[in-house]
C-alpha cells in the first residue's frame, strides 16, 4: 500500500502534537511494510518561498518534503494559490499515485485539497484525521467564546458572529457551507477521541464516516519511579499558552505554597508566539513561587523519559476541550498519574479516581485542592499508578490505520 501523509507542518520546524503524531505514524507505516511519503505544509514562519516550485527538502530523507503554502486564507481555511500550491500538489499526487491520501490537517494546505486529490486520483482513498476543531470554530478551533472563554458546544452563524462582531453571520454561514461541501470528498474521517467525534457529528458530518482511532506514542522503556522522594513533584509538559492553563497552574501552586505545603512544580516547555502580557504574567507568577518552581524550558522528545523520571504526577490543566493530548499518553507510558481538567478529550483519557484526578478547568482554587490531595493522601499515587494500563504503541496504531484503509478501499464514496 502506498500512503501519502500530509500535516500542516513538520515536527522539525514546529513540534506540535499533531505534527509529531503524523510524523511518527508515517515512520510506523513504513515499518508495517507500506510505502509512504510525508508532506509538511509550512509558511513564512519557518521557510521562505522559493521561485519555481512549492516544494523544498528537509533533512537527508528522500521521502519527506516541505510544501510552501503561505497563500492561505485562515477564515475560509482556503489555499488561495490555485495556480501554484494547488497545481504543484496535484502534480505530486499524479506522479506519486498513492493508494491512500492521509491528511492530518487542512491548515495551510487548504480545505480544497481533498477535492483536488479526488479529481486527480479517483480511485484513491482520502482520509482526514480530525485532530482538533478548526473547521467548526474560527477561533483557532478552541471552541471557547471570545472575551469570556466560556465553552462553546454548538457553533452557528449567529453565535460565531457574537464572538467576532466584525465578521457577519452571512460569512460564517458561507464558511460552514463551503467547508462541508469540500469535506464531501473525504472517504473516511478519523477521530482520536469519542468526544471529538461527537462534536463533528453534532456539526453535521455523517456519523458512519467517522471512526474513532486513538493516537499512540513510540514504545519507550518506563522511567523509574521516585516514590522514595519525600517531596511530591508535579510536572507540566508542553507549550506555554493561555489555553493550556499554565498560568492557572502557577496560581494554584502559589495557593499551595502559601498554605505551607512542601512540593515541587517542574514546568517544561517554551512560550513561542505568545504576547508580552502573557509571558510577563508567567514570569511574575514564577517569581512568586521561588524554590517551589523549576522552569525547564523547551525540550526534545528524546528527553521525555528523563524528565518524567523527575516527577510523580503530570498535570494537564487546559481550559479548552482538547482532543487527545500526547502528554497524557506519555505520562501513562511512564506510569505517572495525571491531574487534568475534567472536560473533553482529557476527561475521556484520564479516568477520574482510576488513572488520575480531575479538577475544574480555569479554577486555580479547585486545582490547588486536587494537588493538595495528591500531596497528602497516603497510598493515592500508588493506587492510581498501578491502575494505568499498558499503552498501545505507534506501531499498533499504524497497523490499525492500515487495516482500516484496506477495509474501506472497496467502499469509495461518490463526490456530491
Amino acid at each position: 500500500m502506498r500512503v501519502l501523509v500530509l500535516a500542516h507542518n513538520h515536527p522539525a520546524l514546529h513540534p506540535g502534537g499533531t505534527e509529531i503524531f503524523a510524523h511518527d505514524l508515517f515512520h510506523a507505516y513504513k515499518r508495517q511494510g507500506a510505502e509512504a511519503l510525508f508532506v509538511a505544509a509550512t509558511n513564512d514562519l519557518h521557510r521562505k518561498q522559493r521561485p519555481g516550485t512549492s516544494f523544498q527538502t528537509i533533512g537527508p530523507s528522500g521521502d519527506e518534503v516541505v510544501l510552501w503554502a503561505g497563500h492561505f486564507d485562515r477564515f475560509y481555511m482556503s489555499q488561495t494559490d490555485s495556480y501554484g500550491t494547488m497545481q504543484d500538489m496535484a502534480r505530486l499526487l499524479a506522479d506519486y499515485r498513492p493508494d491512500v491520501v492521509h491528511l492530518h490537517h487542512l491548515l495551510l494546505a487548504g480545505a480544497e485539497l481533498p477535492f483536488v486529490a479526488r479529481r486527480v486520483l479517483p480511485k484513491a482513498e482520502i482520509v482526514l484525521t480530525l485532530h482538533d476543531y478548526y473547521p467548526i470554530c474560527h477561533r483557532d478551533g478552541l471552541m471557547l467564546r471570545n472575551r469570556t472563554n466560556e465553552h462553546c458546544t454548538t457553533a452557528s452563524p449567529s453565535a460565531c458572529n457574537a464572538c467576532f462582531p466584525d465578521i457577519g453571520a452571512d460569512r460564517f454561514l458561507l464558511r460552514e457551507r463551503n467547508l462541508k461541501t469540500l469535506l464531501k470528498a473525504v472517504d473516511r474521517f478519523i477521530a482520536p477521541s469519542q468526544f471529538l467525534r461527537d462534536r463533528y457529528v453534532e456539526w453535521g458530518l455523517p456519523p458512519d464516516r467517522i471512526t474513532v482511532l486513538h493516537n499512540a506514542r513510540p514504545a519507550v522503556a518506563e522511567a523509574p519511579t521516585l516514590l522514595n522522594r519525600v517531596r511530591t513533584t508535579f510536572g507540566y509538559f508542553g507549550n506555554l499558552n493561555p489555553f493550556k492553563g499554565v498560568d492557572g497552574l502557577l496560581e494554584a501552586a502559589k495557593i499551595l505554597r502559601d498554605s505551607g505545603l512542601d512540593f515541587e512544580l517542574r514546568v517544561h516547555g517554551g512560550a513561542p508566539y505568545q504576547s508580552p502580557a502573557f509571558t510577563e504574567k508567567l514570569d511574575r507568577l514564577s517569581e512568586d513561587l521561588g524554590g517551589n518552581l523549576v522552569r525547564i524550558g523547551p525540550y526534545g522528545r528524546d528527553r521525555i523519559p528523563a524528565l518524567m523520571a523527575a516527577v510523580h504526577w503530570a498535570i494537564v490543566p487546559s481550559i479548552w476541550w482538547e482532543n487527545a493530548p500526547l502528554v497524557i499518553q506519555e505520562a501513562f507510558q511512564h506510569r505517572r498519574p495525571v491531574i487534568t481538567s475534567g472536560i473533553g478529550g482529557m476527561a475521556e483519557m484520564v479516568h477520574h479516581e482510576v488513572t488520575g484526578l480531575h479538577a475544574q478547568p480555569n479554577d486555580p482554587i479547585d486545582l490547588a485542592r486536587v494537588m493538595r490531595r495528591a500531596i497528602e493522601e497516603p497510598g493515592l499515587h500508588t493506587r492510581l499508578a498501578a491502575a494505568i494500563p499498558k499503552q498501545r504503541t505507534i506501531d499498533d496504531c499504524a497497523a490499525e490505520h492500515l487495516a482500516l484503509f484496506a477495509a474501506n478501499r472497496p467502499m469509495l464514496y461518490e463526490v456530491a
